[in-house]
Formats: structure tokens, C-alpha cells, sequence
């Protein structure tokens, strides 16, 4: 594909600065956009033009030399968007009308954007297709399939080439950039945090689900196969359309399964104890990825559960939070 000139909104956390990461490595122009509330500076990559703010004033930044967004601005807590729902809508569904205005403003008609598989909710089946019922169970899920929406009535009256990438459940790292959330819940870095000394166990909600050792089952996604989805996105997107594609490895790994592997990779015992089951997890959630690989062209190269723990471990154990790593 040809190169672009990029903006990327939330490019200082997890998956956006990985995804800046690609796309300078092959030869984009990268801008990153972030306010630093739950980003951080220093994962900003080398050659990446920064500006600190919020995607509400994106009109601020954005004119027409700019010929695609990569969105992944939002807040992404589920149990935070139960207790204070009016920050999802206000930063996710509001933030993302500010930047589609900016966009038809400045002639910009090419958005990726970083959807999630919370929109489908509980799964009556699995593997989850696109064409499952879409209802989400929380409204930090219910502000991504809002946005979903929003992009597809823009793609139909304005012309926009809108691509929406629901992902499973995303782990690893990328060389220096990996996971540094606060508060974490994600399991993979929970149960490193427990390899390191920093936590004494790790807590496993439920033992009892209708699975093979009882505990819940979820699909990994290696981050970096992650990020190179988002570049194939960037090629697919056509004017007038509204692709959504589900990005996960199609295969499930157990709480137990992730809390093994973790012993063998870190040589940690990591204790466990198990408490009662969260209120709405599913016993299974796994992506069918037939479309992404169908319409993208894209097959996830890191699907190895010991792989993506081994990716996480050598960046959890970098230099500390605040150090360039």
C-alpha cells in the first residue's frame, strides 16, 4: 500500500503506540494525539510527531494534509463505566462525534477504529461472528457499538472509509511497549504482577463454569498481530463502507491454562485462590476471525499462549514505569 500521513488518537497507551510503532516501521507519517490521562509519554515512538490533548478538540490539529485516523481514544473500564456511565458517553461516544466532525470538516475519509468484542455482549454461540446479536451487557460496551453505529451513518451519508476492528482479549508486548495500566484487570499482567513479588496471588472468579477445568475460557491476542491488522485495515477501507471485523486467534485458553503457562515462563509458582464467579463473565468467549482474514488478508502469526506470556514477562521486567522502556 501507499504510505500516509497519520493520526493516531490515544497513540501514548497499550495498543495505540503499538499500533504507531507499525506504522512508522513501514514508512507512514505518524502524529500521535493524547491526554496522557491514562497514556504515557515515553511510549510515544521515536519519529512520531506528539501533541498532548483531548480528541474533543481534535479540529484543533487535524487539515487536510492528514489522509487517515487510527482511533483508539476512550475509556475502556467496565466495572467504571457501571459506576459513572456518563463519562463513557461523554469521552467515548462524545469524543468520537467531535472527531468525525473534524474529520468531514478537513477532508479526512479514512478512520480505523478500535472496537471491542464487549459489544456482543453474553454470546448465545460461540465462536462470535459479526453477524452475533450485538448486545452489550455494560455501557462501556454500549458507547463502542454506539460509535460502531455513528461510523456506519457516516461511512452511508458522508462517504467515509470506516473500518471497526472488535478485538477478544489482547496480551503481549511489542519490544518496549507493552501493558501499564492503573488499575489493571487484565489476567496477563495481573498474574505477572504476582511473578514479580508485587502481588501475593492472583484471584480466579469461579472455578464451576461448563468448561473443561471449570474456569472461563477467552481468546489472546499477541498485541504486534494486533497492530498489523490495523495496517491491513488502513489498505482495505473503501469509500462509502463500513467494515467490522473481530480480531482474536480463534482458539481459547482456561484461567488455569493462562495461570500454568505463566509458572512455566516466569519459574514463579504464583499462587491462586479462587472466589466466587463475576456477575456477568461468560463461561467461553472466542472470536471467529473468518472475515479479518477473508477481507483482510490478515492470519495472526503469534497464536502460541507461551509466546504472548513470554513477550509480557520480558517487558515486565524493563526498567519501571516512567523510564523510556
Amino acid at each position: 500500500m501507499n504510505t500516509s500521513k497519520c493520526l493516531v488518537t490515544g497513540g501514548a497507551g497499550y495498543v495505540g503506540s503499538v499500533v504507531a510503532a507499525h506504522l512508522l516501521a513501514a514508512g507512514h507519517t505518524v502524529t500521535v494525539l493524547d491526554d496522557l490521562s491514562t497514556g504515557h509519554r515515553d511510549a510515544v515512538p521515536e519519529g512520531a510527531r506528539f501533541i498532548e490533548g483531548r480528541v474533543q478538540d481534535v479540529a484543533r490539529h487535524l487539515d487536510g494534509s492528514y489522509d487517515a485516523v487510527l482511533h483508539f481514544a476512550a475509556c475502556s473500564q467496565v466495572g467504571e463505566s457501571v459506576a459513572h456511565p456518563e463519562k463513557y458517553w461523554r469521552n467515548n461516544v462524545g469524543g468520537t462525534l467531535d472527531l468525525l466532525d473534524a474529520m468531514r470538516a478537513a477532508g479526512v475519509r479514512t478512520l480505523v477504529f478500535s472496537s471491542t468484542a464487549a459489544t456482543y455482549g453474553e454470546p448465545a454461540t460461540v465462536p462470535v461472528t459479526e453477524n452475533a446479536p450485538a448486545v452489550p451487557t455494560n455501557p462501556y460496551g454500549a458507547s463502542k457499538l454506539a460509535v460502531d453505529h455513528m461510523i456506519a451513518a457516516e461511512c452511508a451519508a458522508h462517504g467515509l472509509a470506516g473500518v471497526s476492528l472488535r478485538y477478544f482479549n489482547v496480551a503481549g508486548a511489542h519490544g518496549r511497549w507493552g501493558e501499564r495500566h492503573e488499575p489493571e484487570s487484565h489476567l496477563v499482567p495481573l498474574v505477572l504482577r504476582v511473578a514479580l513479588g508485587e502481588r501475593p496471588e492472583i484471584a480466579v472468579h469461579g472455578d464451576d463454569y461448563p468448561t473443561p477445568d471449570g474456569t472461563c475460557v477467552r481468546d489472546y491476542l499477541h498485541v504486534a498481530d494486533l497492530a498489523e491488522a490495523h495496517l491491513l485495515a488502513l489498505a482495505a477501507a473503501r469509500p462509502g463502507e463500513h467494515l467490522v471485523c473481530n480480531l482474536g486467534n480463534g482458539n481459547g485458553f482456561s484461567v488455569h491454562e493462562v495461570v500454568e503457562t505463566a509458572r512455566k515462563v516466569t519459574g514463579h509458582p504464583i499462587p491462586r485462590r479462587t472466589g466466587p464467579r463475576r456477575a456477568g463473565d461468560p463461561a467461553v468467549l472466542v472470536a471467529s476471525a473468518e472475515r479479518a482474514r477473508e477481507v483482510l488478508g490478515w492470519r495472526p502469526r503469534r497464536p502460541d499462549l507461551a509466546g504472548i506470556i513470554a513477550d509480557a514477562w520480558d517487558f515486565a521486567r524493563r526498567p519501571g514505569e516512567g523510564e523510556v522502556r
